[in-house]
């Protein structure tokens, strides 16, 4: 795995524990931690497969 790939697969589940944390506190609504997990997970696959 490149640099790049270990960064993706460090930073992509940092972002969803962030986004459910913000959301237990109340800061999130439901919609705006579910468009930020699925965001997250669908540039990490994009970026992880396209090289």
């Amino acid at each position: 795995m490149t640099d790049a790939q270990i960064g993706l697969t460090v930073a992509t589940p940092i972002i969803i524990v962030f986004a459910l944390v913000l959301y237990r506190m109340g800061v999130l609504q439901r919609g705006a931690t579910l468009s930020a997990i699925f965001s997250s997970v669908a540039i990490a696959i994009v970026l992880f497969l396209d090289r």
